[in-house]
């Protein structure tokens, strides 16, 4: 008996919406009055950006950031690498 309650009242929730959607009146929506309408070309040729020319400074200025930060990486390894080099020549020319 539970189980067919649970059924029963599981089958309504399911079939309101439908039965909601199909006697709700049809009205059009609402004609828009303020919304946005892009424009097709500036109104000032003064006010379109150079698009590409932005563009292209800023790809060029991120690979020169990214290149002397390379540069800067390997200058600093190879430091190390020399300085490893002089501790390890060091310390086998004492132990001898």
């Amino acid at each position: 008996m539970k189980r067919l309650a649970t059924r029963l009242v599981l089958i309504v929730l399911l079939a309101a919406p439908l039965h909601a959607r199909q006697s709700a009146p049809q009205t059009p929506p609402p004609a828009a009055k303020d919304e946005f309408v892009p424009v097709q070309s500036p109104l000032n040729p003064e006010d379109a950006m150079p698009a590409p020319r932005l563009v292209a400074i800023a790809y060029g200025f991120i690979w020169v950031v990214l290149f002397g930060y390379l540069w800067s990486v390997r200058s600093r390894l190879a430091r190390v690498e020399r300085e490893i080099g002089a501790v390890s020549r060091r310390v086998t020319a004492g132990g001898k």
